[in-house]
């Protein structure tokens, strides 16, 4: 127990930090990487799990509540090994782009090739 508590008094705090995200500018870079190091496949199998969870999480944060603000948004992820979502970054304010990070929070979208593992929700009404 002491060794224990001695490591983690001797260990390096910027260590812990340097290797996780802390905000949507450093997330998102690493989800456009992991993204495209994904082929084939399971490329297809990636979209269409992205697809299916902002298919139900757009009908969970609109359903009897009407839209007004159109404006694109991102909402990056962070997913374990299970492919369940760890955290969440987003650009946009909308009150959609608000509900929709919320809604993937603790959802799995798919098992990805490594942990962690960076994927991004980017929305665009006009593209």
């Amino acid at each position: 127990m002491q060794m224990l508590l001695a490591a983690l008094l001797l260990a390096d705090p910027q260590s812990a930090s340097a290797t996780a995200p802390l905000d949507y500018a450093d997330a998102k870079p690493l989800a456009t990487r992991d993204e495209a190091s994904v082929t084939g496949a399971a490329h297809a199998a990636m979209l269409a799990a992205q697809q299916a969870l902002l298919d139900a999480g757009v009908v969970e944060c609109s359903l009897g509540k009407p839209q007004k603000d159109f404006s694109a948004f991102t909402v990056v992820m962070q997913l374990d090994a299970d492919g369940r979502v760890q955290q969440t970054w987003r650009q946009g304010s909308s009150p959609l782009a608000i509900c929709l990070q919320r809604y993937v929070r603790d959802k799995r979208v798919f098992v990805p090739p490594q942990a962690p593992f960076y994927t991004a929700l980017e929305i665009s009404f006009t593209k």
